[in-house]
Formats: C-alpha cells, structure tokens, sequence
C-alpha cells in the first residue's frame, strides 16, 4: 500500500468554500492528499467579498494543532490567515515544539474585497515568530511590501529584493507572487541568494478568488511528496493555471468565484 501525504491546514474559514480552510482542503484533495485543518478565524464571505471576521482564542488555536500533530504526523503544512498577533505566536510556538517542516506560510492580510483580514501588529508579529520555522512564504505584492516596509514592487528585481529582506528575517526561501502585476503573472523565488523567474500565461477569468492560497497549498502538497521546491513550484503553477482556465465552468455566481480546483477529476 502507498502511504497518502497528509497535510495540516492552519487557517480561517470561508463559508463560500473560495479560499481559506475551505479552498486549503479541496486542493489537498486534488493532489491526492489526506487534508488535516485547525481553524484560526471564522469570517462572513462569498464571492463578492469579506463583511466580517472573528478570530478564534489562541489557545483554541493551539490546542487543535496540538492535537492533530500529537496523532497525525503531517508531511507539510500550509499556514494562511492568522488574524491576530497573539493567534501568529502561539502557531509559531506549537509548530517549533513539534519541529514541523515543509511549513508554507501565505500571510493573509488583506482580502481583495472587503475588511481587513489582520489585526494591528500582526505583520511585525509574523516577521518575528515564523519565517525561520517556513521553508517557504509565499506572499502577494501587497503582503511583501507591507511586510518589508518597502515600497509596491513593480518588476521582478524589486520582488527579488523584498524576499532577499524576508530572508534575512530568518525564512529559507520566498516566492513573491506577481498575478497582480500589469502583463504575463510574474512570480519571483528568492533562495540561498539567489533569484528564479517563474513566468506564466494570464487567464481570461474574473474567478480568480481564493488563487493565492490554492497555489500555496498545492506547493505544500508537492514539497509532502517530497519534490525539490522548484519542481513543487512549477507543478503548482501548472495545476493552478488550468484550475483557473475551468473556472468559469463552475457558474457559481455573478461574483469573484474560485478556482476549479477538481477540473482534472470531475467530468
């Protein structure tokens, strides 16, 4: 019998089923993966945006992760949104007690529509207490410059330079994510002092909602197979090009929908 990777989502929940915990577990399941989750956060969203959030108590936070990693040996995790600083050190605590690797951290801050997603303090809380437990971070062009204190990158050397600074606060590798930048999506891996050019094709799809975390958690899917980073990379921009090509398939609603995460599994 082959043994299934199992991976530990710690995120919120997205009721609409677009992004979050929600979004996490589908892509575990299109990668042929047992998906695990602790919930940090639940929040009123659909596809037309996010009117409110609740953070879950740090403790309750923890104690989930406890847990699922006292049982269940996850082979990576993928952390998205955090929401407090408190709820961002008692992860990075319950996560170093454990040693956990292949961590992949996609630090929410900021939905595309609607509230904020982050508490005050939380940027310098996830600078501080998780980039030297991640073996990746993976966030948009918004995340990167709030995180780095620098200015909106506009060209692959500036996101370079953004991830050189997260590197130097302690995480092993960063890929910034350019699918907002105007033209072809850029994304921009900085490692071991040194950049990589992952380039791609733009989809002509408004449903696009939840793309960011299902690109992270698909990383985190082949870095639990055991695929050197670059490969898990290319891989998961590959699956999530051809999720967003299916997408309109879906015909959830007049909103910004998901991704089709099962396109190569439902016909």
């Amino acid at each position: 019998m082959l043994r299934i990777p199992r991976l530990l989502t710690i995120a919120g929940s997205d009721p609409s089923g677009g992004a979050g915990v929600q979004a996490d577990l589908k892509t575990f399941s299109a990668f042929g993966c047992y998906g695990m989750a602790a919930i940090t956060a639940l929040t009123a969203q659909n596809t037309q945006g996010v009117t409110a959030a609740y953070p879950v108590a740090p403790e309750i936070v923890a104690a989930q992760i406890e847990a699922v990693l006292a049982d269940i040996r996850p082979d990576a995790i993928k952390i998205g949104m955090l929401a407090t600083p408190d709820i961002a050190l008692a992860v990075a605590a319950a996560l170093a007690r454990h040693g956990a690797r292949n961590v992949v951290l996609d630090p929410v801050l900021v939905p595309t529509q609607g509230v904020s997603l982050a508490s005050a303090g939380l940027e310098a809380a996830l600078v501080s207490s998780l980039p030297p437990l991640a073996r990746l971070v993976t966030p948009n062009l918004h995340e990167a410059s709030v995180l780095t204190q620098t200015p909106l990158a506009t060209r692959a050397e500036e996101m370079a330079a953004q991830g050189r600074l997260l590197c130097a606060a302690g995480a092993h590798a960063v890929l910034v994510k350019g699918g907002d930048l105007g033209g072809e999506p850029v994304d921009v891996l900085f490692e071991r002092g040194e950049m990589r050019i992952f380039r791609g094709r733009r989809v002509p799809t408004r449903n696009t909602h939840g793309a960011g975390c299902a690109l992270s958690s698909a990383i985190a899917c082949e870095l639990a197979k055991g695929a050197p980073l670059i490969d898990a990379i290319a891989t998961a921009k590959a699956w999530l090009e051809g999720a967003l090509e299916a997408a309109d398939r879906l015909q959830l609603s007049e909103g910004r929908g998901p991704p089709h995460h099962f396109y190569a599994l439902w016909r």
